[in-house]
């Protein structure tokens, strides 16, 4: 077993004493797909086995992040240790790029390409004729309405737009704050912090009231065609790193309430941070490509 270092040890990279967490993540995740599986093939257990699953992971990370948390407060991280976090954050984020990027080509793909193809653009055959009587090359693509594929779309500029104006604000109060932890300024940095994770919960509570509308009133499902699919899919995966986010804002805001981080080391905060701009970011190009254009 590998032995840890002391706080005096700066020259070194921190390792661990040997750690019980990747153990106990492994299981909660096996757990969890159990639960999922049992759902997928109908066996009645599948919500206490799913729930005990996720309970664990809920432990896993509590867990997990509080020894870390702990061990930084030890002052057993170096600069070295920081460089790592750093670049650990950036991969994960060009991960998370990546993973946008997957859905929006699809999105793009279904209405620059396919759409256009199934109407026989730009070739000979009449493709159109294959799909349903009167289909037209618009978007959305609107299916026949007595098998339910007639839907209504959601304004841009309503509740998305709201939307789009708390996250830039977000943006907005969580770089102040920012500033503040640079400057030493506590309480504007507890201020601005808090605004930053409650307008992050009030985005979440809206877009599920316009999920609700979509679903009660405008018959636009996941089974709403290509267009239902890639609007859930690219919203309602946003709406989930929204929520990751919102959560990590408020333990940051925990911590720093219990006097954690300096002007100088505080690289919890900054990735959290770099994380929640890149959710903006994302959001700008669904407001743009799924709900305006």
């Amino acid at each position: 077993m590998a032995q840890a270092h002391t706080a005096q040890d700066t020259d070194k990279y921190y390792i661990p004493h040997g750690s019980m967490w990747p153990a106990v993540g492994a299981a909660a995740f096996l757990v969890t797909m159990a639960g999922v599986a049992m759902l997928l093939n109908d066996v009645p257990i599948w919500p206490w086995v799913f729930g005990i699953g996720l309970a664990a992971v809920a432990y896993m990370f509590v867990g997990w992040f509080g020894t870390v948390i702990a061990e930084s407060e030890r002052g057993l991280y170096n600069e070295r240790v920081d460089r790592s976090f750093r670049m650990g954050m950036m991969w994960f984020i060009f991960s998370e790029v990546m993973f946008f990027a997957a859905f929006f080509g699809a999105l793009l793909y279904a209405r620059q390409l396919s759409v256009p193809w199934l109407g026989g653009e730009g070739t000979k055959f009449l493709t159109h004729t294959f799909v349903w009587e009167g289909y037209e090359t618009a978007w959305p693509t609107n299916g026949p309405a007595n098998v339910g594929g007639d839907f209504g779309t959601i304004p841009a500029f309503g509740l998305p737009a709201l939307n789009t104006l708390i996250l830039l604000t977000s943006g907005i109060t969580v770089t102040i704050a920012h500033h503040a932890l640079r400057a030493g300024n506590r309480m504007l940095l507890k201020i601005f912090l808090a605004a930053t994770f409650l307008l992050g919960f009030l985005f979440v509570g809206l877009q599920a009231e316009e999920y609700v509308h979509a679903y009660q009133e405008l018959n636009l499902t996941l089974g709403s065609g290509i267009y239902g699919s890639t609007f859930f899919m690219l919203t309602g995966f946003h709406g989930l790193h929204v929520t990751i986010g919102a959560i990590m804002l408020l333990v940051i805001w925990l911590r720093v309430m219990k006097g954690h981080f300096t002007p100088t080391n505080h690289f919890a905060f900054e990735g959290v941070a770099w994380y929640w701009h890149f959710v903006d970011v994302v959001w700008l190009g669904l407001f743009i490509f799924v709900y305006w254009m």
